[in-house]
């Protein structure tokens, strides 16, 4: 498949800029591969189409306020500084983006506020740096501290301010696991109550972590999927996770149901030559396309997602390239949201 397969007219879609309140009121649109049937629900109907032993497989990352405001030592400037990943803990050394670049250099120092200060190390990218904080304190204290001064980071098509509910908002109820700074957002539409009610039914809820980066918003830059290369992300799987997982593909009474597709991406990078689960650490950067064989995903609960993005062709590797094309004319005449606050689908 091409690049140009995945076009569509932006100017089409609803993209809010606010999530819907509660989570749980989103539209879900329900798509059954087998029989190719549409059906339109709220998420809240999400019930009815998870079984007793299904395992819903969701990311626990959690988004920190990666973007921080500050001043460039000397001139007093202002600069921003974007958090990407944390490199040495114990350095505290970050990879950043800083704006504006030119104007940066190593050996520069910022300041964000009276009592935090960092120092420019290394220049990694035209608008990368790498950047030491210097701070007196463990990191758990740095971390505090970032989170009171810092600002979430909203996806780049969203066009308001971060303001201090997006801490809250912009963020699945499953959060644990610090680093991300984009939502893994298939998650954000669960509530307590909803996860409560599907538990007592039956279906469990397995944590796996991988830690979404900037580059899920990177374009694909190439007309031959092929050739694309994803940013790699960290991920975690535990035995006890790879275990439940293992049990319900032994069984022709569960369904792996992946929770967004970071989840799929963690679980498929898990699989061992026996098809099975293994647990463990790294990082991937599994690029999931058209005719992608999946080895554990029987399921996945998705939003609907930019054109030519690699989230969408994730979705149409798993419904079906022309099944997942008409589910978003469907979604578009139907009034559907778009993108990270928007409405959500179920394909099994």
């Amino acid at each position: 498949m091409k690049l140009t397969d995945f076009k569509f007219e932006i100017e089409e879609f609803n993209v809010p800029e606010e999530p819907v309140d509660p989570r749980d009121s989103a539209k879900l649109m329900v798509l059954n591969r087998e029989d190719k049937t549409i059906k339109h629900e709220t998420f809240a109907d999400i019930h009815k189409y998870l079984n007793e032993g299904d395992v819903v497989v969701y990311n626990n990352t959690k988004v920190f306020p990666a973007k921080l405001k500050g001043k460039k030592e000397k001139t007093d400037a202002d600069i921003e500084v974007f958090l990407l990943r944390e490199l040495q803990p114990e350095n505290m050394l970050w990879d950043v983006l800083v704006e504006p670049a030119r104007k940066i250099r190593i050996g520069n120092k910022l300041y964000f506020g009276e009592d935090l200060m960092a120092e420019v190390v290394d220049n990694t990218t035209s608008r990368g740096r790498t950047i030491r904080f210097l701070y007196d304190g463990p990191n758990e204290e740095l971390y505090s501290r970032l989170d009171e001064i810092g600002d979430m980071p909203l996806p780049p098509y969203i066009d308001r301010e971060p303001k201090e509910s997006d801490k809250e908002r912009y963020q699945t109820i499953f959060a644990k696991e610090r680093g991300a700074v984009a939502a893994p957002t298939a998650g954000m539409h669960f509530t307590e109550e909803l996860v409560e009610k599907l538990k007592k039914k039956g279906v469990d809820f397995v944590p796996v972590t991988l830690h979404i980066g900037w580059g899920t918003f990177r374009p694909v830059e190439v007309e031959d999927l092929t050739k694309h290369r994803m940013d790699s992300e960290n991920y975690y799987i535990s035995k006890e996770s790879s275990d439940r997982i293992n049990e319900a593909l032994k069984s022709k009474k569960s369904r792996v149901i992946a929770c967004g597709t970071s989840a799929v991406r963690v679980i498929e990078t898990s699989v061992m030559a026996s098809g099975m689960s293994k647990p463990g650490t790294g990082w991937t950067d599994k690029f999931i396309y058209p005719d992608y064989p999946f080895k554990i995903t029987e399921g996945i609960i998705t939003n609907f997602h930019r054109p030519e993005s690699t989230l969408l062709m994730l979705a149409a590797a798993f419904g079906g390239f022309e099944f997942i094309k008409e589910s978003y004319k469907e979604a578009l005449k139907n009034d559907y949201r778009f993108f990270s606050f928007g409405d959500a689908m179920f394909i099994q």
